[in-house]
This record gives structure tokens, sequence and C-alpha cells, in this order.
């Protein structure tokens, strides 16, 4: 989890709208396996091991996800293990919940969609000391998934829930124009680019394979969804020092992007983002 730690900047919480905030927190907790952290009538924080890593709200008047515009295509939490992922695949095979699945080389994952349509990916790095660079860009690809290896990893252990250590991996979003992101997430935060697919980009800081995913998958040019639209609200970037955070927002300042006092701001696609800082 070297990534996921100063001195790089990295995926915090992800704060995502759904439309059933019950029947939301009934999926978060027999499906994927989270602890709720804090619960009020609209809003739950979620996490494992006592920590926060997502953020559940009912808006008013919440409507359906609406496609073909920008947003969140998936989340994705990273385990400490590929005998926890292995777990997690067993569990989700019993359940007889509808998922993907794929081996990228750098890592392997599980997918899934909430309720709501909130896309999810369920991951296990491989040893970083096997990933495959070359001239700066890290090899990934689509490929199956070994699920029979998996599910060996585990042996007889079941799923007892996401384990202590997992952490908000990367988040995938779906943006209006990748020039434009690639300069507002480059340019003004810092992260680096590493990989790329047809109508896509990954971004990261430190060398890892990704912690951020941007994809035009849902056209150029696509709209925001409505305020009142399922789907992400925000998401949190760590910054390793206050110092690093301000030098940021001064960078996104000089391209025009107005940062708020609550340190947010807008990309160009009009996902929110919060800068943050390790509390």
């Amino acid at each position: 989890m070297k990534f996921h730690q100063p001195p790089n900047t990295f995926i915090g919480n992800v704060h995502i709208k759904v439309e059933n905030l019950g029947r939301s927190l009934e999926f978060y907790k027999r499906v994927i396996g989270c602890e709720v952290l804090q619960q009020s009538e609209t809003k739950a924080i979620l996490g494992s091991g006592g920590k926060g890593l997502l953020t559940l709200e009912q808006p008013a008047n919440a409507i359906p996800k609406q496609g073909r515009t920008t947003g969140l295509y998936h989340f994705a939490l990273l385990l400490p293990s590929r005998l926890e992922l292995g777990k997690f695949l067993r569990h989700i095979l019993e359940l007889g919940y509808p998922i993907g699945a794929a081996d990228h080389l750098v890592s392997e994952a599980i997918y899934l969609d909430d309720p709501d349509g909130n896309g999810i990916e369920i991951y296990a790095d491989r040893p970083s000391s096997g990933w495959n660079w070359q001239s700066n860009e890290v090899e990934m690809a689509t490929k199956q998934l070994d699920a029979e290896g998996i599910l060996a990893e585990a042996g007889g252990s079941r799923w007892e829930g996401l384990p202590a250590g997992t952490i908000m991996g990367h988040i995938h979003l779906h943006v209006a124009n990748l020039v434009e992101a690639r300069q507002f997430y480059g340019k003004g935060l810092g992260f680096d680019l590493v990989s790329r697919y047809p109508q896509a980009l990954f971004m990261s800081t430190g060398g890892y394979h990704h912690h951020l995913g941007l994809n035009t998958w849902n056209g150029v040019g696509a709209p925001p969804p409505p305020e009142n639209s399922v789907g992400l609200k925000q998401f949190s970037l760590i910054f390793p020092s206050e110092q690093e955070r301000k030098e940021a927002s001064g960078k996104l300042e000089a391209l025009g992007f107005d940062v708020n006092e609550n340190w947010t701001v807008k990309d160009p696609a009009g996902n929110m983002v919060h800068l943050g800082i390790l509390a």
C-alpha cells in the first residue's frame, strides 16, 4: 500500500448519491461487507477497520442514474491480498450477485454495480516489482481472470466483511474531454499519465498503475448529470502536506479553476473534487 501514503497524492473518501439509503445500506453491508461508522436519516459513512472509505447520501427528490453523462464510472476498493480477493469472490458467487471480472496484469479485479448502478471494483494488486514499464507507461490489459486460482488462494477461509487494511485504491470517471481532464489532473493536481486505452487515460503519482481513470465512453462533450441524480457527489484527493495542497490549489487557480474555501473544485467535466490532507 506504499502508493497510498506520503509522499504520494492518492484517493480518499468517495461520496455518492443514492435513491434509497436503507436499500443501499443493506447492499453495502451484506454484499460488500462494509461497516457503518456513522448514520443519519439521509447520510451514512461506511468503511472497514474503523476507517471511513465511502459516504452514501440520499438527496431530496433523488432521481435515477442518468445515462450519457459525466460522473462516476466506478470506485475501486483495494484489498490487502489476493487471499482476501479469493474470499470475496467465493462470497459473491455464493450470493449469486451478478459480477464481471478481469486480469489487468498489474491487478486482478471483480466488478459489480450497487442497486443504483454506481460502479464498484474490488481488486488486489500484483507485486509492483512485476509490473512492466516502457517509456514511463505501465502495461495494462483486460484478460480473463484466473478465478479458480484466486479461489484456491483463499482455501477454506470465509469472507467476514471488508478486512482492515482495505483502502480506496482508485477512482474511474466519465469526463467530457480527455485533453482538458489531463490538464486539470496533470498540470493542476500533479498526476502523471501512466497508461492509455481507447478513449481513456490512466494517471497516478509515485509510480502506481493508476489512482485515476478518465474516459469519454459516455460521449465526448457529455454533460454533467442533474444535481439530484444518483451518482458521484464528490471525491477526495489526499495531499501529503498543507503546503502541497496550497501549491496544487494555486496551479488550478492559474489554469482558471475556482477552488472554494472548503477546498473543493469542479473538474472540466463538472466532477467535484475535494483537496484534502492527512488528518
